[in-house]
């Protein structure tokens, strides 16, 4: 059996013990540094999801305030520091993570298990929108790993992007690999397949 990576906290509550493991700071500029070195890239992060978070992490012992201050006509922001309490469930949580597989279930794997419901046809017709839309986030992520590494940016502070490209690149060979397998036949439908397929358009075309 699988064992299981230690996961107590959120992806994006994990990002903001990591900023703050590097410094304290408010909730304003943690977001601010997530766009900035394209955090958001590979954990969704949302404003107000992420102001959710911090109070989560405060509730928790995890951060705790240190400071309070204004600037100008701003709303008052509160300085957040990670507690040692914090910095041990980052660490734990991390080093998990790292080393041991989660066990997940993209939802391209679910639709594939049912692609015996679709038409060959028709299968072909949608997975060859995918690679269009492949193509796209490929193009999308070369984008904006070149404008974050013009930046300055470390590549430390992109390994993140490099592994998003190498799962969209490899879903794309392997789709690619699919229709391939459809034109030549090497991928067929089961009789009963193409029998239900038929009495579902037949149905459909009555009704």
């Amino acid at each position: 059996m699988r064992a299981r990576p230690h996961r107590t906290l959120t992806p994006l509550a994990l990002a903001i013990l990591r900023l703050l493991h590097e410094r304290a700071m408010h909730p304003y500029e943690m977001h601010q540094l997530v766009r900035d070195r394209g955090t958001d890239f590979a954990i969704k992060v949302r404003a107000g999801s992420l102001y959710h978070t911090v109070e989560r992490l405060h509730r928790l012992d995890l951060i705790e305030p240190v400071e309070t201050g204004r600037e100008g006509r701003r709303p008052e922001r509160t300085v957040y520091a990670i507690t040692d309490a914090g910095r041990d469930e980052f660490m734990t949580n991390l080093r998990d993570l790292l080393r041991l597989p989660a066990e997940e279930f993209p939802v391209f794997a679910s639709a594939l298990e049912m692609l015996s419901a679709i038409e060959p046809e028709a299968a072909r017709r949608l997975l060859t929108q995918r690679t269009l839309a492949l193509d796209g986030e490929l193009a999308a992520i070369d984008q904006v790993t070149s404008a974050l590494t013009k930046s300055g940016l470390d590549r430390i502070h992109l390994v993140e992007h490099e592994y998003v490209r190498q799962l969209c690149q490899a879903e794309l060979s392997f789709v690619r690999g699919l229709l391939d397998e459809i034109d030549t036949g090497a991928l067929a439908w089961s009789p009963s397949a193409a029998a239900r397929n038929h009495a579902c358009l037949t149905q459909g075309a009555k009704s």
